[in-house]
């Protein structure tokens, strides 16, 4: 089947899912959680097929990171799955009613976006997160995974339709494009007559490849280049560990600070420590002339790009900052809207921190890595959305809806 007739098919069945009722989208969620633990031990061994090549084409260690389908993993994904499925059904609700003068009554109620192309690279958990979502907001999915992971998605993608055929849910609405080829993805992104929005998930090039070429909406962000402010009245323990677990934890994901700024009435307090800590967990620093001071062997001297750079690796900009204002400056100049935190204890800096600084999530005293759908309770997420048009963050059961006017009149005509 081809691209096209796979949109065609996707929307045709799009407009039959409100039908669906909400005990079969649950029943589907759970069949294939159960067929997902059921079968690890074969999802690991399609796995390692696209690790194994991973590695002879020279991956990075970030990218081979993403790839991996391992226990913990494919529990995850397990979790993904019932977590959804014990969510609220957004689909019909009704979010407002009012009456006019003339007896009409108006409403406002949650329907699905229709069709959701999603393209992504590396990560094969990302199928089993995006049909869930789509399969409980009545959603036709069409799902275009990277080349460097198509073993584990085809085997993820038969799970997910065996569970909708056995539970009755149309197995139709869930598309996946089975090939390696690029053009796929070009012809995908015309398709704006069946596909009613692409959402891209991957590095810089991707996104801006599919926001450039797409003749429909795009959800997107293009890179993660979130940062810690440490306020000089932060409490140096939560600094330490709030920036130490922000940088090494998982470095190679979009919620991983990528530059620390620091306050310079507080910087010789911590910053001593702070390196101690990044110099074991194997962290190259690059800083400013005045960070270069703490340890001018180890601290490389950071240039302009630094400021802008997504590193996806165990790599950092350091900024000694003067004020809670240059702070917000340079996060508003170099960051690109996702995750930014500040380290304090001061009440009115905090507040000012979330107000004024641009991005899609904002953080007092906790580390920028909890950005995720899942970890914010969602159940999973489509991906994380720096647009500031229908949803901006991660993107949930509830942004894959949109209002919907519903009107009820007893014979009104318009005079």
């Amino acid at each position: 089947m081809n691209v096209k007739e796979m949109a065609k098919r996707a929307k045709e069945v799009s407009y039959k899912l409100t039908d669906i009722s909400t005990e079969i989208k649950n029943r589907t969620l759970k069949k294939a959680a159960e067929l997902l633990r059921e079968r690890k031990e074969l999802i690991e061994k399609e796995n390692q097929k696209d690790l194994i090549a991973g590695e002879e084409k020279g991956l990075s260690k970030a990218m081979l990171d993403r790839l991996l389908l391992n226990e913990k993993r494919i529990n995850g994904m397990i979790q993904v799955l019932n977590d959804v499925a014990s969510l609220n059904d957004p689909v019909g609700e009704i979010i407002k009613m009012w009456k006019r003068p003339n007896g009409i009554k108006i409403g406002k109620m949650r329907v699905p976006l229709g069709v959701v192309g999603i393209i992504y690279e590396s990560r094969p958990n990302v199928t089993v997160e995006a049909a869930s979502l789509c399969i409980k907001s009545s959603n036709a999915v069409i799902l275009k995974g990277g080349s460097e992971a198509i073993n584990s998605n085809r085997i993820l993608v038969n799970i997910l339709k065996e569970a909708a055929t056995s539970e009755g849910f149309p197995e139709e609405a869930i598309q996946f494009i089975d090939t390696t080829e690029r053009l796929a993805v070009k012809e995908m992104l015309q398709l704006d007559e069946y596909i009613d929005v692409i959402i891209p998930r991957g590095g810089e090039g991707l996104i801006r490849f599919v926001a450039e070429n797409a003749r429909m909406p795009v959800i997107k962000h293009y890179k993660g280049v979130c940062h810690v402010f440490v306020d000089e009245f932060a409490d140096l323990e939560k600094a330490w560990n709030i920036c130490f677990n922000a940088k090494v934890q998982r470095p190679g994901v979009c919620n991983a600070m990528e530059t620390m700024l620091v306050h310079s009435n507080i910087s010789d307090a911590f910053m001593p420590t702070m390196i101690e800590m990044f110099k074991k967990a194997k962290v190259e620093l690059r800083g400013c002339e005045r960070a270069l001071q703490y340890d001018p062997k180890y601290i490389k001297p950071a240039t302009e790009d630094d400021w802008y750079a997504e590193y996806l690796d165990l790599i950092l900009a350091v900024k000694i900052v003067d004020s809670l204002d240059e702070a917000i400056d340079h996060i508003n100049t170099y960051g690109s809207h996702h995750s930014d935190a500040i380290v304090t204890e001061n009440y009115t800096n905090g507040m000012k921190f979330l107000n004024r600084v641009d991005s899609a999530a904002v953080y007092i005293n906790a580390s920028t890595r909890f950005t995720d759908g899942n970890v914010f309770g969602l159940g999973a997420e489509m991906g994380i959305s720096t647009d500031k048009i229908h949803v901006r963050g991660p993107m949930g059961l509830e942004d894959l809806t949109i209002p919907k006017y519903i009107i009820f009149g007893d014979g009104q005509i318009r005079e």
